[in-house]
């Protein structure tokens, strides 16, 4: 097994990183930098984010596991102290067939900027989101090349389904279980009166729709795909659409979505 550990840097993390290491030598894995089949994320959800779009070339190719050193990570399946049997799963799936891990795939989010000076292409593990720096966002949003409102307000966040938990849960969004193919947006603060009207409630496209925001004013405008940030003056549009890519997770042992959810916003 060739594998790779990010871990978040801080002290706890680092260790169970170096404890990873030399358990996973002990039953003979490979640390491989450039061709991992596993990559292990040891912090929290950002740190996956993190491990996620250092991979974003290869993530056809590999399996990610999440272990989270915090209080709350909603793609980790393990704690701090189950390392040693993760590993010693990992390893008796090598030599079993019968016992391997089960790989759950997930939807992603594609997206394609278009500015005055280029575009660009990004993907998405959780959202993506567009904001006005200096003043109200004013967009008009297309759905399957209809125009279908014009935005004011805050800002407008489109999200993955296993991104609805994070801040799309936030702006009043529903939490859609992570194996629907389908992109949900939601409003952020926006405007409405006699004059101005949006929907003002979140919309969920299933995988074979796509949704188009246009600048409609010379405005200045943050964009955040997951924790990446860009500031943006030329801003033309965004495409927003389900990847054909999914990320793939190396389950090792059951943890269904709505435990999560149970664990992560319910128990104390």
């Amino acid at each position: 097994m060739r594998y790779y550990v990010l871990d978040r840097g801080d002290q706890l993390s680092v260790d169970l990183a170096e404890q990873f290491h030399t358990l996973a030598a002990q039953h003979h894995f490979v640390m491989d930098a450039e061709s991992p089949n596993i990559v292990i994320s040891i912090g929290g959800d950002g740190t996956m984010l993190h491990a996620f779009h250092t991979f974003i070339d290869r993530i056809s190719d590999i399996a990610f596991v999440g272990v989270h050193t915090g209080h709350l990570g909603f793609y980790s399946d393990w704690k701090a102290d189950e390392l040693p049997e993760l590993v010693e799963l990992m390893s008796n799936s090598l030599l079993s067939e019968d016992i391997p891990p089960r790989i759950v795939k997930y939807p992603l989010l594609e997206l394609t900027i278009h500015k005055k000076s280029g575009t660009t292409s990004h993907i998405a593990l959780n959202e993506f989101t567009l904001k006005g720096v200096d003043g109200t966002l004013v967009a008009q949003i297309d759905i399957n090349d209809q125009l279908f409102e014009m935005f004011r307000g805050d800002g407008i966040c489109i999200s993955t389904p296993s991104g609805s938990t994070a801040y799309n849960k936030s702006l009043g969004g529903a939490m859609v279980h992570p194996t629907i193919e389908a992109l949900q947006i939601a409003e952020i603060a926006s405007i409405n009166n006699r004059i101005y009207r949006t929907m003002g409630s979140p919309l969920l496209l299933p995988k074979h729709h796509h949704s188009d925001i246009y600048s409609r004013k010379d405005q200045r405008l943050l964009l955040t795909v997951d924790h990446k940030n860009f500031t943006i003056d030329d801003l033309i549009s965004v495409s927003c659409q389900v990847s054909k890519q999914k990320i793939s997770f190396a389950r090792y042992r059951p943890y269904p979505f709505w435990n999560r959810v149970r664990s992560a916003f319910l128990e104390e």
